[in-house]
C-alpha cells in the first residue's frame, strides 16, 4: 500500500520564502498544502487542513510563531492521535522565542539559511515523532533560558517523574538531551534501536511528555543535564542489567 503523501502548512511572512520552501519540499513528492503569511492564518490552515507538519516563521505580524503554535497544539482535537508536528524556522540559533517554542511543544526549529536536503530530511523526521535537536544550538539555547529567571545558581527541582525512571531510562535520558539519535544512542549503549524506541516511549510516557523536544527541556530544568556536562566528551556509559 502507497503511503500518503506528507502534508505540510508553510508559514512565513515573506513571499519568497515560502516559495522557495514549496518548490523545495514539492521536488520530494512533499505536498505543501496552504501557505500562511501570519500566525492568524496559519493557525486557520492548520484547522482547516489538518497537516502532518507545519513549519512556522517565529517572528510574524498579527500573531507571532509562538503563539500560532500554542494554539495549534492546544486545539488538537482529543480524537486525533497525533496532531501536526510544528517546526520553528527563525533567522537567529539564539533566538529568545525558539526556547518558549520547544517548552510549549515545537518539534524542532531550522534556521532559513537551512539547505534543500537538510529541510527536506528534516519535515520528514518530525513526521515519525523524533526530534530535530541540534546538539550544539541545544545545549547553548536551553542552558540559556533554563531557570533563567534564578538570580543565583539554586539546587534543581526535580520533576517527580523522574524518581519512576530505571537506571537504563535516566542514562538513555542524558544521552538524549545531549542531541544523540536513536542509532547513536543505540551504538553508545551497546542496545538495538527497537530496545532504545521502547526506552524513548517509556520515559515519555512515565513523564508524560509529548516528545522527545520536551524531555531534553526537561533533562536540563532539572538539571539532570548541563551544559558543561553535555559539552564533555561522553566516555561510555556502563552497561546495566535491562
Amino acid at each position: 500500500m502507497t503511503e500518503a503523501p506528507l502534508r505540510v502548512v508553510v508559514a512565513d511572512d515573506q513571499a519568497l520564502v515560502r516559495t522557495g520552501f514549496r518548490m523545495i519540499l514539492k521536488s520530494d513528492g512533499i505536498d505543501v498544502v496552504v501557505e500562511a503569511a501570519n500566525g492568524i492564518e496559519a493557525v486557520d490552515a492548520v484547522r482547516r487542513t489538518r497537516p502532518d507538519v507545519v513549519l512556522m516563521d517565529i517572528r510574524m505580524p498579527e500573531l507571532d510563531g509562538l503563539e500560532a503554535t500554542r494554539r495549534i497544539l492546544r486545539d488538537t482535537p482529543p480524537d486525533v492521535a497525533v496532531g501536526p508536528r510544528v517546526i520553528m524556522l527563525t533567522t537567529f540559533d539564539l533566538d529568545d522565542l525558539v526556547y518558549e517554542a520547544l517548552s510549549a511543544g515545537a518539534s524542532g526549529f531550522l534556521l532559513k539559511d537551512v539547505t534543500p536536503e537538510h529541510l527536506i530530511a528534516a519535515v520528514r523526521l518530525v513526521r515519525t515523532g523524533d526530534a530535530l535537536l541540534a546538539p550544539a544550538i541545544t545545549r547553548r539555547l536551553v542552558e540559556r533560558h533554563a531557570r533563567q529567571a534564578e538570580p543565583e545558581p539554586v539546587p534543581a527541582r526535580p520533576h517527580p517523574g523522574l524518581a519512576a525512571l530505571t537506571p537504563r531510562e535516566l542514562d538513555v535520558l542524558r544521552l538524549l538531551a545531549q542531541g544523540l539519535s536513536n542509532t547513536e544512542l543505540a551504538a553508545r549503549l551497546h542496545l538495538s534501536e527497537t530496545t532504545v524506541k521502547t526506552h524513548v516511549s517509556r520515559i515519555l510516557a512515565k513523564l508524560q511528555l509529548r516528545d522527545r523536544v520536551q524531555a531534553v527541556v526537561l533533562a536540563y530544568e532539572t538539571g539532570l543535564v548541563t551544559a558543561a556536562s553535555a559539552a564533555a566528551p561522553v566516555q561510555g556509559v556502563p552497561s546495566r542489567p535491562e
